[in-house]
């Protein structure tokens, strides 16, 4: 029967297997989808942010192509000496912020040494003269320019979108101003999640765009992007570029979608941080997560509960096993003592006939004896004690008979082979005579001790000695059992000159329910039983056999340790001598 230690690494490797096969699905597949999740989710939510930064790249684009369009369209169909006339200016002002709002700031004329000639806007500019500026050098050498942002002469960041035209052999400019704040406003209108925002830089990473005031001191940050992504000549059409890196600002990982405004001249640039731009593929392998979390959970749980079943169930059988096991033992002995019931009949029925006989011989004295004279004490005293002696030896027997038969429970202890083995020869000796059998012991000097139950191990040695008995019944012979100490094992070898055991006979000697004998003869649980006994104690059973040569079977049981020797059972066996 199973201990509670064994139950409980039984239970413990049948859990582990169970989890171990039930898990290592579960992980592998949540761990591909999750992996394809994310890269498809990853690939989706770039491209929607390309998708948006290339509208928005556009947009842009349009809005300042738009505005250097009117100007250019003024300067096409206005005559020079209109736009020379301060009033004329306001009026063309007037209807630009009819036409775009506050987009344009101011209009200004001027001439090819960089003169202001006329001027409409809410500055005081005067004679501003702007013969070294970038911008009016620039407009004097292409028909149109946008400029960059700068400070100018009104020191606030403004840029200016110009077109030039000559007239009588002269170059004149008429510039505008764009509203930096309302183009700002624009820029930054592309807002996705929380933390997306956007920004304009030149090709120097200065800003083109109010830029927030945590981003004003990433410079260099901005100019190492430009420097690595995009190509060192200006693109002759826009160019988008994706790429993932550290957020200047906080250190965090961020997204960046760049994008070439003006012939290159800017570039667009969008900041999203990655938790918020990928936050839909972070809630999903939370979801994943926790449903891992409960599917494990729930597997765990249900594995402990159907093991414990299972190992309780698997108990259950053993303890059923074990009892059929007894059972089939006890019917073994059963079938033991109905063999040797003849010789123990006559074993009784020699000492009852003596005690028969000395009680009548008393009573020859007492009839024989007259009234009132004396008898003779001394012949009924010899006869009393013989009577008392031949008791005991019925005693004896009946006592070693209910010991064997007995019911009990097999309790493992120190055992003395040798005095077993005596033992279970007196019980047999009766059978022998009869059969014609010289039993002869040849027993280790050294008492070998084994650690096994008495009644198993009774019933082993009785079992294979009624076995040699029963094969020389007919023929007689000599039945020889001896015992040694090999390493650290116990040999006991039962040899008899019998008629020996045929070879094919032999690999099924031990199958239970197997027998030669005659029917109604045996049982065929005999050696079955021993074999099974013998396993159980850690032992190990082997026959060899030649027919006409009679039959040896050896039994190998460990040696019991020293120290424990002195530790004997409660009912140790006293085998008497032979």
């Amino acid at each position: 029967m199973a201990t509670p230690s064994l139950s409980s690494a039984l239970s413990k490797k049948i859990s582990l297997l169970i989890i171990f096969v039930s898990l290592t699905p579960l992980i592998v597949v949540s761990g591909i989808f999750a992996h394809l999740f994310h890269t498809a989710y990853q690939e989706k939510t770039i491209a929607h942010l390309e998708e948006v930064v290339s509208k928005h790249r556009e947009i842009v684009d349009a809005h300042l192509h738009e505005r250097l369009a009117s100007i250019k369209t003024l300067m096409d169909v206005c005559p020079l000496n209109d736009l020379r006339r301060t009033e004329f200016l306001k009026e063309l002002l007037y209807t630009l912020h009819s036409q775009y709002g506050r987009a344009f700031v101011d209009l200004g004329l001027v001439d090819d040494t960089g003169a202001l000639i006329a001027y409409a806007g809410p500055f005081q500019l005067g004679d501003a003269q702007y013969g070294q500026s970038e911008w009016f050098q620039n407009a004097m050498e292409n028909d149109h320019h946008i400029s960059d942002v700068f400070m100018g002469i009104r020191n606030q960041p403004h840029f200016i979108v110009a077109a030039s035209r000559d007239w009588d052999g002269r170059r004149y400019i008429l510039r505008a101003t764009i509203d930096f704040e309302s183009f700002t406003r624009l820029v930054e209108n592309i807002r996705i999640g929380e933390t997306g925002h956007a920004f304009i830089v030149n090709r120097e990473g200065a800003f083109q765009t109010q830029p927030r005031e945590d981003f004003s001191q990433c410079k260099n940050f901005l100019l190492n992007l430009i420097k690595s992504l995009l190509p060192s000549e200006k693109p002759m059409g826009p160019l988008l570029v994706v790429t993932e890196d550290k957020a200047c600002e906080t250190d965090s990982d961020a997204v960046f979608v760049l994008a070439t405004l003006k012939q290159g001249d800017w570039v667009l640039f969008y900041e999203q941080m990655t938790r918020d731009a990928f936050r839909d593929i972070y809630h999903a392998r939370l979801i994943l997560l926790s449903v891992l979390a409960l599917g494990s959970l729930g597997i765990i749980i249900t594995a402990i509960i159907l093991t414990r079943r299972v190992v309780a169930y698997i108990a259950k059988l053993d303890e059923d096993k074990e009892k059929m096991n007894e059972q089939v033992i006890h019917a073994s002995k059963m079938a033991s003592l109905g063999e040797m019931a003849a010789g123990i009949a006559h074993e009784i029925n020699n000492p009852v006939a003596v005690m028969v006989e000395e009680a009548g011989w008393i009573q020859d004295i007492l009839d024989d004896t007259p009234e009132g004279g004396s008898c003779d004490t001394v012949e009924i005293k010899r006869s009393i004690a013989q009577i008392k002696t031949q008791g005991n030896r019925c005693k004896d027997i009946t006592q070693k008979l209910l010991s064997f038969a007995r019911k009990t429970e097999p309790e493992r202890c120190m055992l003395d082979v040798n005095s077993l083995i005596l033992e279970t020869v007196d019980l047999v000796a009766s059978k022998a005579r009869y059969a014609n059998v010289h039993i002869a012991t040849k027993l280790s000097p050294w008492p070998p001790h084994i650690q096994a139950s008495v009644t198993e191990m009774q019933q082993v040695l009785l079992n294979l000695i009624n076995n040699s008995l029963d094969a020389m019944e007919e023929t007689g012979g000599d039945l020889t059992i001896a015992t040694r100490k090999l390493d650290k094992m116990v040999e006991i070898e039962i040899r008899d000159t019998g008629p020996g055991i045929p070879e094919p006979i032999i690999s099924k000697i031990f199958d239970p329910f197997f027998t030669t004998k005659p029917v109604g003869s045996g049982t065929g649980l005999g050696l079955a039983v021993c074999y099974g006994l013998i396993k159980n104690m850690g032992g190990d059973i082997s026959v060899t056999s030649s027919i006409g040569q009679g039959a040896t079977f050896r039994v190998h049981l460990p040696q019991a340790p020293e120290t424990a020797v002195s530790s004997f059972c409660v009912t140790q066996p006293q085998g008497g001598k032979r």
